[in-house]
């Protein structure tokens, strides 16, 4: 059966507090197998039969909604979908791995969408930023907690929500998928 990665948005932060055993619970009720998290930040990983990720992107956010009242960001992906994470991001090997990221997106971003987002942040800050899919990679260069390349940034400019993993975490994810 194949495994999965739930990546949360906004899972104990900003207010949004869970536990990680009500969570795994949560995706147990919903039929879910081998229920796992990685970190406390909403990284789920679970086997469910093949399914493409968008819906089940869907069922989780549905879930997320119905059991916690939580209207964050849902992206799942499947083994191979995060080792691309990690091997078409431009700046991984390049920029320091707890500084590089992938922004996982519930869609496709848009092509002229994302060049809207590059010229509104020329000018604001070190960032360099490349197009994926169904992602974004970025490398934040000289740290995230300051940068203005925020969520909210990126989520304003490209109409959709996402969360970042940085290449250190998706690292140990992809380990974890890996395992028996």
């Amino acid at each position: 059966m194949p495994r999965y990665v739930a990546f949360l948005g906004s899972i104990n932060v900003g207010g949004n507090r869970l536990s990680m055993a009500d969570l795994r619970a949560a995706f147990e009720a919903e039929d879910l197998e081998r229920v796992e998290t990685v970190v406390a930040s909403g990284n789920v990983l679970f086997d469910f039969p093949q399914r493409p990720t968008p819906g089940l992107e869907e069922k989780l956010g549905l879930m997320m909604r119905d059991r916690f009242e939580m209207e964050g960001a849902v992206c799942v992906r499947d083994r191979a979908e995060v080792a691309a994470a990690i091997s078409d991001n431009p700046f991984a090997g390049v920029g320091e791995d707890k500084l590089v990221h992938t922004h996982f997106l519930e869609r496709p971003a848009d092509a002229d969408q994302f060049a809207v987002l590059v010229a509104d942040h020329a000018g604001r800050g070190p960032e360099k930023v490349a197009l994926g899919d169904r992602a974004l990679f970025i490398d934040y260069v000289d740290g995230v907690g300051d940068s203005r390349l925020t969520g909210k940034f990126l989520e304003r400019r490209l109409g959709c929500r996402g969360t970042a993993r940085n290449i250190r975490s998706l690292a140990r994810i992809l380990a974890k998928m890996d395992e028996a």
